[in-house]
């Protein structure tokens, strides 16, 4: 590669070894993403799109060429990111890596149907016992037999139609309306359609039963071994004779309405979905003898809960529901019902005296005090205040005026009121409104399973799908692999070349580091490490050589003991034949690495540069590069000498049971840097944000979150705030960035709109805005760039030639402070910024405190969408570290370095340790050893992860951690100690 001026690429030259394992590594901001992603990744992929045709390229989102002069010796390209999470809730673990896909196969080739009723398989019914069935209906009962020939299916049947009316039939039934034939309207084949043909019209009575075997028979062939009865006059249960009878619920997929026929035989659909009552469902294949439940077919879409043949009716499939909490609707249990502990019926605006009269009747009849506070009423009165009486009427007292009257009606509770409400008001205002009050819970008819009855019927070796979906990855891998010693030999034989895909893929999780995840867990809760893990698993299963995969920092969310499984993942990519390139400060990964690239010497304007390049021991000899120094340990972070006691408070959080956590009782010492560590998925998310940080929230912030089941947490009363700060992007739009995220653009717009001219002039701060209309130019509508769309060519972005880029209008741009633009200021350095403004202190503060954490070299408009992941991250820091301390602040990081180099680790560690010197309290959820060796204090969750996590192993100071023979945080800690 020549001349790579990619961002902040000082327009280099550099050659990288193929087929080899590359790490790509330098402090944050000096270049990584944009060699690896933005140059070479962007590079590759444009030409093999570039290979494509025309029309193909169209439908393609194609890259921007990079900035560089020549590359040669490129392969197609696979990038490997942290930010390709789908946060779509039917998107599962299972989904993401196909296995979903093959399990559903194998179920439905290889599953045996249970009958719910019973317990016992379904077997399939002969036409005998069909028409035994039907003569059992009483005698007249008068019936159309009919054949299911198109169940929810697009198309316009013409030819269909015509073949039905030549074999001899007259009538069809289309979309629950009975035609004759020739009749037949035509149908749109953007539409999903039913289509039933009438194979005999049938009164039952002795000696028809010839007759009725040869319909049967016709019916069965014409609708591949289905068909349906339905009566003429009455429903299956009125003329039922016997409990067999009574129909089986089946939903009839046409558009969400089942249908019955009337006497004359006309269609009259009827409201909601599942078997008509006047239909039995008879089927060659599979029906329960005692109870009529039927299963049509079992094709792998019965399994899928993202169509609706398979999708549990109840929540569509997403396995929960919007409900009303009661933890939200009394968030703080501390209140009286006369302070407003129940917050819909108290932030009603004005507040409703209704609702206050409501609740003095039932102290006054249940003897109860409003002056009580939630938490000490007793737990019956608890339930009549949010569910009602169930039904028991109860005096209630209004006023009107001066009059006053009592109703005696039944209560209906403040969660009924709430249902009711959101069900009958017709205001989006509203139905937000009391939205807030919702949480998802499991679905009550699928218990969370997703999918429809008749699929979790079918089961292999006792467990139907869903349960085999809620294993974890790593007893997922000994289930299927011993799942063929439970088969039949013709059983074997089907499933042999399906369960060889199933295991191959759990294999390949299972050494990425993520055998602690359960299959059905939704994607949108993984980390950017566990989802780039899951594409890395996949493609490890594609097979493919002589690929480009790019990766950014897979490392990310991974504790040391399982570093090594991924770092062999790696490697058995780069011996497939492919080129592997790594964004990576791990030292395990540089120092496994075949090239290392170490970019700088700084960040920002002061990095671009190659400061060491070649193999290991090249880039160790290297003097001026950061890295080395670190990896030599010329430089190191130190280990401090003294660890802090804390202030003598706790908050301890009781019995925490979030997710896979069992029963933890764990005590945060105040005042004191604290870690939470563990192997992945030990509990550590689920202890620290679900439980501590929520239950803290809501405390101590007023903050609607839904905290983890627990007990209690105590001590918080020794904390005024809790502030959380995790890896999620700043902003997700080009608009967004450092200033406006932190809330300093706000302040130059006033500091610009304060000016004398701006004042003669008359502009206010939104002059001073690129968002609105006024100041921005109005020809690229405040963006800077215009953006050409090229159809199958890339879309080219130019630069806006009526403000040459700068964002602002002439007008705008001509008030002017010490000589400078508000665009000139939005393209200052935060370290310029700061010099800049050093006689505005609101400004001069956020800017100092963004130079703090090590952004000094990231411009002041810089768009958050081109921010790495460590630096949004330390934005969200320098934010809050702007805030006044109060020295009893609760903070709390999600892995705050990721992204982060040594040095960049180093000065975070500074920033950190300030804020406890301060008497604040720190707790990280970390892996990271540098970060670990230098807390007050430690929490190891494990011992394993997943069902085998969720204790606590060790805690107390990194050196007790380290005596702990069960610590695996402990036997990595050891050596740095003693170093």
């Amino acid at each position: 590669m020549r001349g790579a001026r990619e961002h902040n690429l000082k327009g280099f030259d550099i050659a990288l070894p193929r087929e080899k394992l590359i790490v790509i590594t330098g402090l944050s901001g000096s270049g990584k993403s944009s060699l690896a992603f933005d140059t070479i990744y962007a590079e590759g992929q444009r030409r093999y799109v570039e290979s494509l045709s025309a029309y193909a390229r169209q439908f393609l989102e194609m890259m921007q060429k990079p900035d560089v002069e020549h590359i040669d010796g490129l392969s197609p390209a696979i990038s490997i990111e942290q930010k390709t999470t789908s946060r779509n809730p039917r998107s599962t673990v299972a989904t993401v890596t196909e296995i979903w896909d093959y399990m559903r196969l194998l179920w439905a080739r290889v599953g045996v149907p249970y009958s719910p009723a019973t317990g016992l398989p379904i077997e399939a019914q002969t036409v005998s016992n069909m028409v035994d069935r039907v003569m059992a209906l009483p005698e007249g009962t008068r019936l159309y037999l009919l054949a299911p020939v198109v169940r929810g299916r697009k198309g316009e049947y013409r030819k269909e139609l015509a073949e039905w009316q030549k074999a001899g039939y007259t009538r069809v039934r289309i979309d629950g309306e009975m035609y004759q034939i020739e009749d037949a309207p035509a149908l749109d084949k953007k539409y999903k359609h039913d289509i039933e043909v009438v194979v005999d019209r049938i009164a039952v009575k002795d000696g028809i039963q010839t007759r009725l075997a040869d319909s049967f028979e016709q019916a069965l062939k014409l609708a591949d071994g289905l068909a349906y009865v339905d009566l003429a006059d009455g429903t299956v249960a009125e003329a039922s004779a016997q409990p067999p009878f009574v129909s089986s619920e089946v939903e009839t997929p046409a558009r969400g309405v089942s249908t019955s026929l009337d006497a004359n035989g006309k269609g009259g659909a009827m409201k909601g979905t599942g078997l008509p009552p006047n239909r039995i469902v008879f089927s060659e294949k599979f029906a329960c003898p005692v109870s009529g439940f039927t299963i049509e077919e079992i094709e792998p879409r019965l399994f899928s809960f993202n169509a609706p043949q398979g999708a549990c009716p109840a929540c569509d499939g997403l396995g929960e529901k919007l409900l009303f909490d009661p933890q939200l609707v009394v968030p703080n249990e501390n209140l009286t019902l006369k302070q407003g502990a129940v917050v819909p019926w108290a932030k009603s605006n004005p507040p409703s005296p209704y609702y206050m009269q409501v609740l003095s009747s039932l102290a006054a009849h249940f003897g109860f005090d409003l002056t009580t506070p939630w938490h000490d009423l007793p737990g019956e009165v608890k339930v009549v205040i949010l569910y009602g009486t169930a039904g028991a009427p109860v005096p209630l007292t209004f006023r009107d005026g001066r009059k006053e009257y009592t109703v005696t009606k039944p209560f209906e509770g403040v969660i009924g009121n709430l249902n009711r409400r959101m069900v009958q008001t017709d205001s989006a205002w509203m139905r937000e409104e009391l939205s807030r009050f919702q949480t998802a819970q499991p679905c009550e008819s699928c218990e969370g399973k997703r999918l429809k009855p008749e699929a979790l019927s079918v089961k292999i070796a006792e467990s139907d799908i869903a349960d085999a979906a809620r294993l974890s990855v790593a007893d997922a891998y000994k289930w299927f692999g011993t799942l063929e010693g439970k088969l039949t030999s013709q059983q074997r034989q089907i499933a042999h070349a399906i369960l060889k895909e199933i295991n191959e893929r759990l294999g390949f999780l299972n050494n990425v580091g993520l055998d602690y995840l359960n299959l059905d867990r939704t994607s949108g809760t993984l980390s950017g490490g566990e989802s780039q893990r899951i594409r890395l698993a996949s493609q490890i299963g594609s097979g493919l050589s002589g690929v480009l995969y790019v990766l950014d920092e897979p490392s990310i969310g991974l504790h040391q003991r399982d570093n090594d499984r991924l770092l062999e993942t790696l490697k058995r990519l780069r011996d497939l034949g492919n080129t592997v390139i790594v964004v990576e400060h791990d030292e395990d990964a540089i120092r496994a690495a075949d090239h290392v690239v170490d970019l700088g010497p700084g960040a920002g304007v002061h990095g671009g540069e190659v400061v060491a390049e070649g193999t290991l021991a090249d880039v160790l000899a290297n003097t001026m590069s950061l890295t080395a120094q670190y990896l030599t340990g010329a430089r190191r972070i130190e280990v401090p000498k003294q660890r802090r006691k804390g202030n003598g408070h706790f908050v301890t959080v009781e019995n925490a049971r979030a997710n896979n956590l069992r029963g933890v009782t764990a005590r945060f010492p105040l005042g004191t840097f604290t870690c939470v560590t563990g192997v992945s998925g030990s509990g550590k998310s689920s202890l620290t944000l679900d439980t501590l940080h929520a239950a803290a929230a809501r405390t101590l912030n007023g903050a609607r979150m839904i905290a983890g089941p627990h007990d209690r947490v105590t001590g918080l009363e020794m904390c005024d705030k809790v502030i959380e700060i995790d890896q999620s992007p700043i902003g997700r739009t080009p608009r967004s960035n450092p200033a406006t995220y932190t809330g300093a653009f706000t302040q130059i717009r006033d500091w610009f709109a304060g000016l004398p001219e701006s004042a003669a002039r008359g502009y206010k701060p939104g002059r001073f805005s690129f968002n609105v209309k006024g100041g921005r130019c109005e020809a690229c509508h405040g963006d800077g760039l215009i953006k050409i769309e090229m159809h199958f060519l890339p879309d080219v972005y130019v630069t806006c030639e009526e403000c040459h880029g700068k964002r602002y209008n002439r007008e705008t741009l001509e008030v002017k402070f010490k000589g400078h633009s508000i665009a000139d200021v939005l393209d200052m350095t935060i370290e310029d910024a700061e010099e800049f403004f050093k006689a505005v202190p609101p400004i001069r503060d956020k800017m100092h405190m963004l130079n703090e954490v090590g952004l000094g070299y990231v411009k002041v408009g810089q768009q958050a969408t081109t921010l790495s992941g460590g630096e949004a991250q330390r934005v969200k820091l320098a934010k809050e570290l702007a805030r006044r301390s109060t020295g009893q602040t609760l903070y709390i990081l999600d892995e705050p370095t990721t992204g982060l180099h040594f040095e960049d680790v180093r000065k975070l560690l500074e920033v950190l340790q300030r804020l406890v010197d301060q008497g604040n309290s720190v707790v990280v959820i970390e892996h990271n050893l540098d970060v670990i060796k230098v807390a007050d204090w430690i929490i190891d969750l494990g011992p394993e992860g997943g069902v085998r996590g969720g204790e606590i192993v060790a805690e107390g100071t990194p050196e007790q951690v380290v005596e702990n023979p069960r610590s695996f945080t402990g036997h990595y800690l050891k050596p740095l100690l003693e170093r």
